[in-house]
């Protein structure tokens, strides 16, 4: 195939393949510096988006990043596309699927936008993302619906879910309750309870799950557990009995990073078979749980393409969400700074990928939720979070991310606090999952005005929780 040619300033640039277009074309970031597969000018980046938004939404079905012979997760996208859904775009540019889709967002058309998510192909939304400024992401990912549930229903209008994050650098069963304690009291838990292990033992995963299902039960939460524990760990706390709502895994956009996961389709297609013959959810089936972030697979050393040529990170960052979207996730999220200012540098940086990957995860038809944080090392701070948080909530993000404290101990990276929550809920005028805000209105942690009241010690609701963590 001949080079595709783009000219500003007088001065033509080539672009000899896909791969090299769509990452020539992605916003500035250090990861694709890194990996050599960055823009050198702003010039060249201006002319490759010029070129790929002329470009037919249905060249990524002729044409991969990834060759489809040696990935399993191309095969996986083009396998299972469904060319019906694709029907009312694909005789659109990349371009103008831009403009399409800012339209129905203009015109409040959830159900054109939500109903394309089967005929998308990863690289179909992160080329169309990067064509967009940060505001025409926002449009978009409010008008994309995606609805989920086990035990709470997760991604309604109106609505944002939260995840308790009760991490103890020991897993220490005091520490991890007391955070639960703190988290529940302050309105959070609704996505999910879920606490990354300090190890991947098999019998303190089973000890952790047994921890949490017990305060859920004992108090009735409409809400689901989680050990973000490997699959294969998790596969045999399933064998062992354990109360396991949710199998988690880190998935990547490559065979070969996922590969360096230690995990394989059909080790993920197995786990979720195992989740879903306990039959433990009330409001639904959606039994997985997957994190991503933009870098995992550069990190890896598996983030080459076809001609064995770098793949930027975004891209390859929306080829895990195809991976995620074949399971039917109750939930997903980015890591969107954990990885490091290796992959993003600075604030801005984070701000531009967090949105980048909610708008791809939506567009794909996936619970997408966002981990708001950020390592010690980078360029970024809590104004920088603050800043992502709102706009996320602004875009219809269907859960965040929250630590006490907004400080992980065990992790050593700092992400969203309980109270950052309920800052972005009673700014932009947004509500708990439905489930768990009755659940709230029972224990008495609601004031008249359905928000979360500030309790005293000896309050009632406050003394019940807390005897959890005594116990």
């Amino acid at each position: 195939m001949s080079a595709r040619r783009g000219t500003v300033g007088g001065h033509t640039y080539e672009f000899p393949t896909l791969v090299e277009l769509m990452a020539r074309a992605t916003p500035l970031r250090s990861g694709d510096v890194l990996a050599g597969c960055a823009a050198e000018s702003a010039a060249e980046r201006v002319a490759a988006q010029g070129v790929l938004a002329d470009l037919p939404l249905a060249t990524f079905l002729e044409e991969q990043v990834v060759g489809y012979d040696e990935d399993d997760v191309t095969r996986l996208v083009l396998d299972t596309h469904d060319a019906a859904a694709f029907a009312p775009v694909a005789s659109l540019t990349v371009g103008e699927f831009r403009d399409r889709l800012l339209a129905w967002a203009a015109a409040g058309d959830e159900a054109s936008i939500s109903a394309l998510a089967p005929g998308l192909t990863p690289e179909m939304v992160a080329a169309t993302s990067k064509l967009m400024r940060n505001a025409d992401l926002v449009a978009v990912g409010r008008r994309t619906r995606v609805v989920t549930g086990l035990r709470s229903t997760i991604g309604l209008p109106g609505t944002l879910a939260s995840r308790l994050q009760p991490n103890h650098p020991t897993d220490d069963p005091l520490g991890v309750t007391a955070s639960i304690v703190d988290g529940l009291l302050q309105g959070s838990g609704d996505a999910v309870i879920g606490i990354n292990p300090a190890t991947d033992s098999p019998a303190r995963t089973v000890a952790l799950l047994e921890l949490v299902d017990a305060v859920i039960e004992r108090y009735g939460i409409p809400t689901q557990s989680c050990v973000l524990a490997h699959v294969t760990t998790t596969l045999r706390a399933l064998e062992q009995g354990a109360p396991v709502d949710l199998v988690f895994q880190s998935v990547a956009g490559t065979q070969e990073a996922n590969r360096g996961f230690g995990v394989t389709l059909d080790l993920l297609a197995e786990a979720r078979a195992g989740a879903l013959a306990l039959g433990r959810g009330t409001v639904g089936d959606d039994v997985t749980y997957f994190e991503t972030g933009q870098g995992s697979a550069l990190s890896a050393g598996a983030h080459l393409g076809v001609g064995g040529r770098p793949v930027d990170q975004q891209t390859l960052e929306a080829r895990a969400y195809g991976v995620a979207r074949h399971f039917a996730p109750l939930l997903v999220n980015t890591v969107v700074g954990f990885i490091g200012p290796e992959y993003l540098y600075d604030g801005k940086q984070v701000l531009r990928a967090g949105l980048e990957d909610h708008f791809c995860g939506k567009l794909l038809g996936l619970p997408m939720g966002v981990d708001v944080c950020y390592t010690n090392h980078a360029e970024v701070d809590g104004d920088d979070t603050d800043s992502l948080m709102l706009l996320l909530g602004a875009a219809g993000c269907s859960f965040l991310i929250a630590v006490p404290g907004s400080d992980d101990v065990m992790l050593h990276y700092q992400s969203l606090s309980f109270t950052d929550v309920l800052t972005a809920r009673q700014v932009l005028g947004l509500r708990p999952a439905p489930e768990f805000e009755a659940w709230l209105a029972r224990m008495d942690l609601l004031d008249d005005a359905g928000r979360v009241r500030e309790l005293a010690p000896d309050a009632p609701a406050a003394r019940a929780l807390l005897a959890a963590a005594s116990a």
